[in-house]
């Protein structure tokens, strides 16, 4: 099943929709009690998807064409970001992949969705970046999981854009605020559900700079793959259901060119993963 939040008839409050080719149903509209967000759904658990299923069934829907996207996730527990999970991508930074995974996390504000605006101002960075991931959505809660466990309780997978500001990556310890500005983390425009991507590890990853393919690789190249992120995470703390984990981006990154290539006012950027769907981020610089 594939899942989205779409801003519709002019609406300011995102609705949670099934999505079925280019028509979609709005979720809230099946039955009294329906949820009108993906984290309402998977607090529900298999009861609520399987009753959403069923009621969906012949439902009346609407037509994607023109509608506007929020992130694919919103109200969520949290978003744990994985550092340096592709040999490419850190040596291209010049920085060591460690053993252990690198974890940091990402500010609630920093969320967006497909074909949404992202802006900076040009005095805060000039080297903002570009990194397809795969987003790993939870969808029970995971303390303490085997690795041989770990993706039964994952409820299902997206595409995150982890827009990155460089120099000031560079010049802090932590990577926290380099990539939390305001819409640097576009998620979606779907969600979908774990039953569809029966291996995380076989997906093409990509991305689409301004027409230029700029990465293309496969989430089997993770250094850290997803049931070992799942299982080394619950081993601290309980991964509450919705923690969206963003595990890491392949080579490519525009840091290491040359010359090096940074979004720029109206580049056009669009990071995909086959089976999942395509995320487009249009960039604006302000002053």
């Amino acid at each position: 099943m594939r899942f989205a939040h779409i801003l519709s008839d002019g609406a300011d409050d995102p609705r949670l929709v099934l999505v079925d080719g280019d028509r979609a149903t709005i979720v809230a509209d099946l039955f009294d009690g329906a949820p009108s967000r993906l984290q309402n759904l998977i607090e529900g658990g298999q009861v609520m998807l399987d009753r959403v299923r069923d009621a969906a069934v012949g439902a009346p829907a609407v037509a994607l064409k023109d509608a506007a996207f929020a992130s694919a996730i919103l109200s969520h527990p949290v978003t744990i970001a994985i550092g340096l999970n592709y040999a490419a991508h850190s040596s291209e930074l010049g920085l060591k992949a460690d053993a252990a995974p690198t974890v940091f996390t990402l500010w609630p504000g920093s969320l967006s969705g497909h074909r949404q605006t992202t802006s900076w101002p040009r005095s805060l960075s000039q080297a903002v970046d570009y990194e397809a991931e795969l987003g790993v959505i939870i969808g029970t809660a995971a303390r303490d999981v085997s690795r041989e466990d770990a993706l039964d309780h994952v409820w299902g997978y997206t595409v995150v854009n982890d827009i990155t500001a460089r120099d000031i990556q560079f010049s802090e310890a932590q990577w926290s605020r380099c990539k939390s500005f305001d819409g640097f983390t576009p998620t979606g425009p779907f969600v979908v559900t774990a039953d569809e991507i029966p291996e995380p590890q076989d997906l093409h990853i990509w991305t689409v700079l301004d027409g230029q393919t700029v990465q293309d690789a496969s989430t089997g190249q993770m250094i850290h793959p997803v049931e070992k992120l799942v299982s080394y995470l619950s081993r601290s703390a309980t991964l509450l259901p919705g923690t969206l984990i963003s595990t890491g981006s392949p080579g490519g990154a525009g840091y290491s060119r040359d010359p090096q290539i940074f979004l720029r006012d109206r580049s056009t950027v669009t990071v995909g993963i086959d089976g999942i769907g395509e995320l487009t981020t249009f960039c604006r610089i302000t002053e």
